[in-house]
């Protein structure tokens, strides 16, 4: 596909019922001509297009490349849906699908529509055998797919930023060459917010662990850590941190936001303040001060451990170790 292709934003007007028009557009145009108009169709209550049509949603799977966290599909976070569906007696907006060949459990592809999939299939095991799932079939490439997808999704406030940026990381290397410039070009988007978006998944492993939901990872939260994770003594500084987050978690129950654990990351990397005559003090689990030291002229170290302090004597240790390296 060649580099001046218009963005998506472009394939939402003009045209829309032109039968010629549309047989001259990009596959990636006259999919989402054709999806205006089984909108337009549905909405004034005519039939819909001779590709839409509703089907088992057992016969249909996820595209390996959704942008949702199936984890995080449950009758809570779609009961908007669930109780949309209840009140109209049928699913309205249809999910976009391919169809599959040489699979003999499934029909279908879902390229955009997990969550009303999701939805019915919960309705169905739940007292509602009656709804059947209502999409769009197409046939698209991998990056056809991908950019559909896209589009369907890119303002959808339930979507994370963490859920976004691995699909897009996948995309990147798949589709694009490692190339942000080309990325950025295909899906009309400024390079810098695909940068920062990208910078959410690009987060070390354990730097993510100190978050007790990868959801709360947003653009804004990986902003302030991601420079940091280029140097090693912060790189560091910000793992103990996030093992003591975690520990606080997993043992005393505590949760954090996601705001909440950058701050306490970035803080873990900022040099100790300075205390009364050159007295400094080293903070810990919950940002308390868990020592004060003082260096002589001589070379000589002073160290004081506050009294009650609440610190492991594990995290104290690991504290001096600092000092002497």
């Amino acid at each position: 596909m060649s580099k001046g292709n218009k963005g998506f934003g472009s394939m939402f007007t003009g045209g829309l019922d032109d039968e010629e028009n549309l047989d001259k557009s990009t596959p990636a145009e006259g999919i989402m001509a054709s999806r205006s108009q089984t909108l337009a169709r549905i909405a004034t209550g005519k039939s819909v297009a001779d590709r839409t049509e509703w089907v088992d949603p057992a016969k249909c799977r996820p595209w390996r490349m959704h942008n949702r966290d199936l984890d995080h599909l449950t009758e809570e976070s779609c009961r908007d849906l669930i109780d949309s569906f209840l009140s109209a007696k049928k699913q309205r907006i249809p999910a976009i699908v391919r169809r599959l060949k040489d699979d003999p459990e499934y029909d279908f592809e879902i390229i955009a529509g997990v969550r009303r999939w999701w939805t019915v299939t919960w309705l169905r095991a739940h007292h509602h055998p009656e709804f059947d799932y209502l999409v769009t079939i197409q046939s698209v490439t991998d990056e056809e797919a991908f950019r559909v997808s896209d589009v369907e999704n890119r303002s959808r406030k339930d979507i994370s930023d963490w859920e976004r940026a691995k699909e897009y990381t996948i995309a990147l290397a798949e589709f694009y060459e490692n190339s942000q410039s080309q990325m950025a070009e295909h899906l009309n988007l400024s390079k810098s917010w695909l940068s920062r978006l990208l910078d959410v998944a690009r987060l070390p492993a354990e730097i993510v662990t100190a978050f007790s939901d990868t959801h709360d990872i947003t653009v804004r939260v990986a902003r302030d850590i991601k420079p940091l994770t280029g140097d090693a003594k912060a790189l560091a500084k910000m793992r103990d941190e996030a093992e003591r987050i975690e520990e606080e978690r997993t043992k005393g129950g505590v949760r954090l936001s996601g705001p909440e654990v950058a701050k306490r990351l970035v803080k873990a990397t900022i040099a100790p303040t300075t205390k009364g005559a050159g007295e400094k003090e080293i903070t810990g689990r919950g940002g308390k001060v868990i020592l004060r030291y003082a260096k002589s002229r001589g070379g000589g170290l002073t160290i004081k451990v506050p009294p009650k302090s609440e610190t492991s004597p594990s995290e104290l240790l690991k504290a001096i170790e600092g000092l002497l390296t």
